[in-house]
C-alpha cells in the first residue's frame, strides 16, 4: 500500500448532509435509481431476468446516480442516500429554481473537499441532464423538513384534445379554481392505497397552441395528479379538465415550472 493510500485509510469516517436543488432538463430521467420491478436489481436474480436483460435497472442514469457517481468517490465514502422533497414522474422536467434535496454521504473519509468544484464537476459530467444549486452543509433535521413539509406547485402542460372547445367554454375553464376529488390513479394503484383525496387546483392560463392542442398552466396542492386531472382517468378524478371542456383530453407533455417553497416567488393557490 502506498503512502497516500495508507493516509486515506487512517482517516476517520463521518456522515454528512449536503442540501441543494436540482433542475432536471432531460425527459426519461428518474429521480432515484429505477430498479427492475422483476429482479429488483439483485445481483443473482438479474442475471437471468428477461425484463431488464440482466441490467438490473430500467434506465442507465438517475438524478441520484449522476450526483453520487462523482460525490461518493471524491469524498471517499461508503455510499450515499438521496432524500428529495417529493419527486416528479420520469417523463416530467423539473424547472424553475429546482427541487430541494439532501444528499446523505455515509462514511466519508474526505468530507472537506471544495463543494463548488464538486458541483461543477457533477454538472459537467451530466452533460446538460441536470443543473444544481450550490451545496450547503446541513444537519439531519433538513431531511425531515423536506420529507414532511408540503408545498404547492406550478405546472405547464401540453394537452392533446379530441377537438378544440369553443371560445366561451375555454374562457370559462381558464378561470377555474376550486376543489377536485381524486381516486388513486390506475397507473399507481398497484403500489398505493386505493383512496379518494381532495385537492385544490387553480388554472392560471389555458390557450389554443395547435390544431388539437392546448397550452395549460396550473398551480395546485401537493399530491395532485395533474395528468389524471387533465384526462379524468376514466372518471376517477372529478371534475377533470376533459369534463369541464366537454372533449377528450390527455397530457402530452408536462413540466414542473416551480415548487413554491418559502422565499420562492410564483402564483399561489390562494389569491
Amino acid at each position: 500500500m502506498d503512502r497516500k493510500a495508507q493516509e486515506g485509510s487512517a482517516r476517520p469516517r463521518c456522515n454528512l448532509y449536503l442540501e441543494s436543488r436540482y433542475r432536471k432538463l432531460r425527459r426519461g430521467l428518474p429521480q432515484t435509481i429505477f430498479f427492475c420491478p422483476k429482479c429488483k436489481g439483485d445481483r443473482r436474480r438479474r442475471r437471468g431476468c428477461s425484463h431488464c436483460e440482466g441490467f438490473g435497472k430500467l434506465t442507465k442514469d438517475s438524478v441520484q446516480e449522476l450526483i453520487g457517481r462523482r460525490m461518493i468517490p471524491q469524498m471517499q465514502a461508503k455510499t450515499g442516500k438521496f432524500h428529495g422533497a417529493g419527486r416528479e414522474d420520469i417523463d416530467v422536467l423539473m424547472l424553475g429554481q429546482g427541487r430541494p434535496f439532501v444528499f446523505e454521504v455515509v462514511g466519508a473519509r474526505n468530507p472537506h473537499l471544495d463543494l463548488e468544484e464538486l458541483r461543477l464537476d457533477i454538472e459537467r459530467r451530466a452533460e446538460g441532464a441536470i443543473e444544481l444549486a450550490p451545496f450547503d452543509r446541513v444537519d439531519r433535521k433538513r431531511v425531515v423538513y423536506w420529507k414532511e413539509t408540503h408545498f404547492d406547485k406550478v405546472y405547464r402542460a401540453e394537452v392533446a384534445t379530441d377537438a378544440i372547445p369553443d371560445d366561451e367554454r375555454l374562457a370559462s375553464v381558464a378561470s377555474f379554481a376550486g376543489g377536485i376529488l381524486q381516486r388513486t390513479p390506475q397507473r399507481v394503484a398497484h403500489r398505493r392505497a386505493d383512496l379518494e383525496r381532495e385537492r385544490r387546483l387553480r388554472v392560471l392560463s389555458l390557450e389554443v397552441s395547435g390544431a388539437q392542442t392546448l397550452e395549460l398552466r396550473v398551480v395546485c396542492q401537493h399530491g395532485t395528479y395533474v395528468k389524471e386531472w387533465i384526462s379524468g382517468d376514466e372518471e376517477r378524478t372529478t371534475p377533470s379538465l376533459a369534463k369541464l371542456l366537454g372533449v377528450g383530453c390527455r397530457c402530452a407533455e408536462l413540466d414542473v415550472q416551480e415548487i413554491l417553497t418559502p422565499g420562492v416567488e410564483g402564483p399561489r393557490l390562494q389569491g
